[in-house]
């Protein structure tokens, strides 16, 4: 008798979540300390003036930016670092996961996540800004891999029936690591002088944890069959998982799913960009990825805190905690409604809703001055905005382009789409800051155009793809764009010149 859950699957899924926790953590950290941080670049860059030295001496209130520049290009590249680390690794998920399998994958990516906590850890007996920009690089590095090995052995090891809600599982260890990071950066805990390298270098510690629970983790079964062929070690490995049970019927299965991936071509991702196939499932992938980072999103998680100063609230940190626990309340509002109101339904609404709230954002910031009542209307529409990004636009497009893409051309698909998401998440990281001096308080009126545009998109490209076929959706698509799907000839004619092309 099939058990379904067991312990040991409760332990695997627990056991690759710390990897995003780690990730989420990672994304949240570097925030609450802004200022401690920049005063300790500006110390090792030799810029720091007894001015500001004086003013720390009062509230503290007095100097609310670095004075110098090269402050502030430090700072700036500490934070969008990160997202040149993930954008470099992101290609790599693929050969990581099948060159010795999903476990030993996820060990050997620890020493990255280890070594940048070391780095970081150690920054204030070295050089500040060059050791916490050098952990920052390889944390990213780290996250890039985690973020796609992750959702890959949870998916591969769970059942069926609970496989959605326990994918979701990702989205929410990232939301939770981003609130663990917040709270302990609070300045009496550990985000003070004295201990913000801790907080820093404490992104490296569920790595060691995670290294010692994969020690007893079983290896993803669909590895051992489709990728190894080790049809007696991935029978093993489904009776650990699921307990002592009649395999027949999974292994019927994924002997089905190796001989179906055997007859389509494994594309390269320049080969994809070239198939005429599948360009308008692309193309709404890559858009999907362009909406979740533009939309400003990570502008808020990066920036929460200066963000809520200038809104003029007293403790910011605390604010930016109710952002936090907000993320994890609605990330599982997503994990409910995503089967029952379909993906197209959900993004539209939380993309239209997070356009409201740019505006909202927005007047509150520009009339605060004006009107003191303004600033509880910020507040309000940052809250609002992070609410809407976690009902759609937050968790869809990583799964949907698993959805769109059958099994040939998903790794090049998964790859390009991760490259797009963290190359945005760098250009938004990295840029902020000086679009926020060049616009004040009508920047987020940029992003509520972005918004609208990408809303329009939504709208009148991209169809539902619940409860279909990658068939059905290709035909979808077809019908969508005003074209008939391309002849079965002439389709197959396609992939056959791909694969013979992949197999030379």
């Amino acid at each position: 008798m099939e058990k379904q859950l067991t312990g040991t699957l409760a332990l695997a899924v627990f056991t690759a979540a710390l990897g995003s926790l780690q990730m989420g953590y990672s994304l949240g950290v570097i925030n609450a300390p802004q200022k401690v941080i920049e005063r300790h670049y500006a110390r090792s860059l030799g810029v720091y003036s007894e001015d500001l030295a004086r003013s720390e001496g009062g509230n503290g209130t007095e100097h609310e930016e670095p004075t110098d520049p090269s402050v502030v290009m430090y700072w700036s590249l500490s934070v969008a670092i990160f997202s040149v680390g993930g954008m470099l690794s992101s290609f790599l998920v693929s050969f990581v996961g099948d060159f010795r399998g999903r476990i030993k994958g996820m060990l050997a990516i620890n020493v990255l996540a280890i070594t940048a906590g070391l780095l970081m850890g150690l920054a204030k007996m070295g050089t500040p800004h060059l050791m916490v920009i050098a952990g920052r690089a390889i944390m990213g590095l780290y996250c890039g891999l985690s973020s796609g090995l992750v959702p890959l052995y949870i998916g591969e090891i769970s059942p069926v029936k609970y496989r959605g809600a326990m994918g979701a599982l990702h989205q929410l260890a990232i939301v939770i690591g981003i609130l663990i990071s917040q709270v302990i950066g609070l300045d009496f805990l550990l985000g003070n002088d004295y201990m913000w390298h801790v907080l820093l270098g404490l992104s490296g510690a569920p790595a060691i944890l995670q290294s010692l629970l994969l020690l007893v983790c079983p290896e993803s079964p669909r590895y051992l069959y489709i990728k190894q062929g080790k049809v007696e070690d991935a029978c093993k490995s489904l009776k650990r998982l699921k307990g002592d049970y009649d395999t027949s019927k999974d292994i019927a299965e994924m002997k089905a799913e190796k001989e179906e991936a055997m007859k389509e071509a494994k594309m390269s991702i320049l080969r994809l960009l070239r198939s005429s196939v599948y360009r308008q499932q692309l193309f709404v992938a890559l858009m999907m990825h362009l909406s979740q980072q533009f939309s400003g999103i990570n502008a808020i998680f990066y920036y929460s805190t200066s963000i809520f100063q200038t809104a003029g609230v007293g403790q910011p940190v605390y604010a930016t905690i109710g952002v936090g626990v907000i993320n994890i309340i609605f990330t599982l509002v997503s994990v409910v409604m995503v089967d029952r109101a379909g993906r197209r339904t959900l993004t539209l609404v939380g993309l239209g809703g997070m356009c409201c709230c740019a505006v909202a954002m927005t007047v509150g910031l520009a009339f605060q001055d004006a009107y003191s009542w303004m600033s509880y209307l910020s507040m309000a529409a940052i809250f609002m905005f992070v609410s809407f990004f976690e009902i759609g636009p937050g968790p869809i497009p990583w799964f949907i382009v698993a959805e769109i893409f059958s099994q040939g051309p998903r790794p090049a698909a998964i790859a390009l789409a991760g490259f797009c998401n963290w190359t945005c998440n760098f250009i938004v990281a990295m840029f902020f800051p000086y679009l926020e001096s060049l616009c004040g308080s009508y920047v987020f009126i940029v992003f509520a155009v972005l918004l609208f545009g990408f809303t329009l998109f939504i709208y009148f490209r991209v169809p539902e793809t619940k409860g279909k076929t990658f068939e059905e959706i290709a035909a979808v698509f077809h019908r969508k764009h005003g074209g008939a799907p391309p002849s079965k000839p002439q389709e197959e004619a396609e992939m056959v010149q791909l694969k013979g092309s992949s197999e030379a």
